[in-house]
């Protein structure tokens, strides 16, 4: 089953619908026919995820996913060391105190992990959680503000490279070669190399 995991995060907390970044003017996309920006969730849905994405390519990260033993405070946990910051850059793009954002965000976290167990088999283990992710990267990538310079708060500054947001024949034939050549491992794998 092919799910778009921002969509659904985003309808089923019930945010309005989110607008894609233009690569060439790192800004919101608006056509005539599109919803007035929600500035919180264009900045936070896409960087919870970017974080979340982050957080399971380590084993440890996407068996705590699979487990997911009622935690509550995820911004701590995907955002690592630079949860403050990134909890900061939000509440500035979104004009909210910092207080706010921080329970948005953690709910944010809860559905989508909720909707990726959903999605998973019963049998799932970290590699199924690592490739459901990778599939999604791109897609997340499209709606985060630049401005938000989460791939340098990550220490991934692929999240911020406008390469891996960039549509078109081109550029997804490009991804999916990347992607092919990205396939996550397991710790195990790597030993057993």
């Amino acid at each position: 089953m092919s799910i778009n995991l921002l969509e659904a995060v985003q309808e089923n907390l019930g945010y309005p619908a989110l607008i894609k970044i233009d690569t060439t003017t790192d800004q919101v996309v608006k056509t005539d026919d599109s919803p007035g920006e929600d500035t919180f969730s264009q900045a936070a849905i896409p960087a919870v995820l970017a974080a979340l994405y982050r957080y399971v390519q380590s084993d440890e990260g996407a068996a705590a996913i699979l487990k997911n033993g009622g935690i509550t405070n995820w911004t701590d946990r995907i955002f690592f060391d630079n949860s403050n910051e990134v909890i900061q850059a939000i509440a500035a793009y979104a004009e909210q105190s910092k207080e706010d954002p921080v329970a948005k965000m953690n709910a944010i976290a809860t559905e989508a992990i909720s909707i990726v167990k959903e999605n998973l088999s019963f049998a799932a283990g970290i590699k199924d959680v690592k490739l459901f992710f990778s599939a999604q990267k791109n897609t997340i990538l499209l709606y985060l503000p630049p401005a938000l310079h989460l791939g340098e708060l990550l220490h991934d500054n692929t999240l911020d490279d406008n390469t891996n947001k960039m549509e078109g024949p081109v550029s997804s034939l490009i991804n999916s070669i990347g992607a092919a050549f990205s396939t996550p491992v397991t710790a195990d794998e790597v030993k057993n190399n």
